[in-house]
């Protein structure tokens, strides 16, 4: 049994590999959108996951699960706009959406993601 942990840290890795399996740390929006509204946000937070996704041999269309933590539920139609122009056609993961308070103010959204290794 082979666990691969990447750019791991005291508190978390940024991805551990199992079985052909990616597991994400949660991924927040860059500091460029950090003061942005929730669409700015989310798109900042996608783009980071993509990145996270390529650099561990994977991407959108290998997504098993997705977990979205709103600070306001007030945003899910808007952050829901980004998410489905984002997601391949055909490729939607297990998704589930709540709201939960952010680690930092300024934070709208937060996703953690499971995807399989191509």
């Amino acid at each position: 049994m082979t666990i691969q942990r990447h750019d791991t840290q005291t508190r978390m890795s940024r991805a551990v590999i199992h079985n052909g399996t990616a597991y994400l740390c949660g991924q927040v929006s860059g500091p460029e959108a950090r003061e942005g509204d929730i669409t700015a946000q989310t798109i900042s937070m996608l783009s980071r996951v993509d990145a996270l996704l390529a650099e561990i041999g994977s991407d959108r269309e290998h997504l098993l699960a997705a977990t979205i933590y709103l600070a306001d539920g007030a945003d899910f139609a808007a952050m829901n706009a980004v998410w489905d122009a984002w997601v391949p056609a055909g490729h939607a993961p297990a998704r589930t959406c709540i709201t939960a308070p952010m680690p930092a103010p300024e934070l709208k959204v937060e996703i953690t993601v499971t995807a399989a290794i191509k």
